[in-house]
């Protein structure tokens, strides 16, 4: 079962307001029972944030707010790069979603995801892994080309870390066929960004429609 913790982006915005309207609303003539009040609320959306969306509260406002567009397709761009590549690699896969909202509507905690099918044995041949190492790279390697770096994957690199930890392989390997992997995908990409943008528009509007 997974937890619901608290984000460190929304405890730390809860703290810096509640601190600044302690210290500030009394300048400002703020009486201290409406001090108390915005506090009060301010921990109240903390709690919702924690145990009905799982932390994401803050992400799923920041994407409804003015600017929500461009922080979407930025996460359409890191999916439509898993996408694109795993066509390539004939690698079947399960959905994609892009934003919080349709994470959190399919009980994923997440601001977006491609799901692929798993393989069938946790020992994979060598070929295998470095299918895998280009697409699971492919999501970060999208948003480097597009944005001039990665933020999201994370979870992509502990996946790929899992994969080649349970191969057999040594780490020398292991890290060399990553570093293989990533040039390939990014001359990949780089072939094919028209690709790229026009899956990141479509995913894009499937996300606005769905």
């Amino acid at each position: 079962m997974a937890s619901s913790p608290v984000s460190a982006t929304s405890a730390g915005l809860a703290v810096a307001g509640a601190t600044g309207l302690a210290v500030f609303g009394p300048l400002l003539g703020l009486s201290t029972a409406w001090i108390a009040l915005g506090l009060g609320a301010g921990l109240l959306g903390l709690t919702l944030d924690a145990y009905q969306w799982q932390g994401l509260g803050g992400h799923l406002l920041a994407e409804t707010l003015p600017g929500g567009r461009a922080r979407l397709q930025r996460i359409a761009c890191h999916e439509a790069g898993h996408l694109l590549v795993a066509q390539a690699e004939a690698m079947p896969v399960r959905r994609v979603l892009v934003g919080t909202k349709a994470c959190l509507q399919a009980g994923l905690r997440s601001n977006g995801a491609t799901e692929f099918e798993l393989p069938e044995s946790v020992r994979l041949s060598l070929e295998d892994l470095r299918r895998w190492s280009r697409v699971l790279q492919a999501g970060m390697a999208a948003e480097t080309l597009v944005y001039g770096q990665a933020r999201g994957g994370a979870d992509d690199r502990a996946l790929l870390g899992r994969l080649w930890g349970l191969s057999g392989h040594d780490v020398p390997t292991a890290q060399r066929e990553q570093r293989r992997a990533r040039r390939e995908v990014d001359q990949q990409l780089r072939r094919e960004r028209d690709q790229l943008e026009q899956l990141r528009d479509q995913l894009l509007t499937e996300t606005a429609h769905g």
